[in-house]
């Protein structure tokens, strides 16, 4: 089955339920075990890039990150393209909540790219990441310019307990006069998260308030460990 076959079988509604509940959701079976593989030995190729992030060096963490250039690999241009629509049906529902304007995720993933050309952004944003023993990743949020989209995506290519240990998801949510509220997810190979990567609506007693959202990656304690991340605004 191919990539829009696959994000067509899952539940949409189920997914919109859990991304209101708890500002992520779980996409079971996304990639299979060569599409891991594949996008996993594309990290050497460093003619597939346009630029390589060494976290340490900048305070993001520790670990190495590298943003694909165009045109991207046929099957990260695939994810992309077909996650979008149900994701952005999600984005104009929190937008309305949130008193914003809906129109601003449009129905295709082409007209909200080109929204973020004309904002300047044009830069791909999708990304392999990769991390050694003891490389973890601080919380934080991806946002690239005016334009941005309200979720993103994230498949881990390595096999948990076998390519490595540690290297859980870690969101923190901040809800107002409230703790943070923090949750570690381990995903198995060619699964994919999404994930609200900056703000979401939740519902209280007086209608919807304003989550701010932020995630990371909990430090790895043996092997290493791959990760696709998918973002659907581009870059300045």
């Amino acid at each position: 089955m191919n990539v829009a076959g696959r994000v067509r079988r899952y539940d949409w509604d189920a997914i919109g339920a859990a991304l209101d509940a708890d500002g992520w959701a779980r996409l079971p079976r996304l990639l299979g075990s060569r599409e891991c593989a594949a996008l996993r030995a594309l990290y050497g190729d460093h003619s597939r890039f346009r630029s390589t992030v060494d976290m340490a060096r900048h305070g993001f963490g520790r670990g190495e990150y590298r943003y694909f250039a165009h045109p991207l690999p046929p099957l990260v241009a695939a994810l992309r393209e077909s996650l979008y629509p149900p994701l952005a049906a999600t984005a104009r529902d929190w937008a309305r909540r949130l008193r914003r304007d809906p129109a601003q995720f449009p129905p295709t993933l082409g007209e909200f790219l080109a929204r973020c050309h004309a904002a300047g952004q044009r830069r791909p944003t999708p990304l392999l990441l990769r991390y050694a023993v003891g490389d973890w990743n601080a919380l934080h949020q991806d946002l690239y310019g005016a334009v941005a989209f309200p979720l993103q995506v994230l498949v881990v290519l390595s096999t948990h307990g076998e390519d490595y240990e540690g290297g859980e998801v870690v969101l923190v949510e901040q809800r107002p006069r409230a703790q943070s509220r923090a949750t570690a997810i381990t995903v198995p190979r060619g699964d994919g998260i999404i994930f609200s990567n900056r703000e979401r609506p939740v519902r209280g007693t007086r209608g919807d308030y304003r989550v701010v959202m932020r995630h990371g990656v909990s430090a790895l304690t043996s092997g290493d460990r791959t990760t696709l991340g998918i973002i659907f605004h581009d870059a300045q």
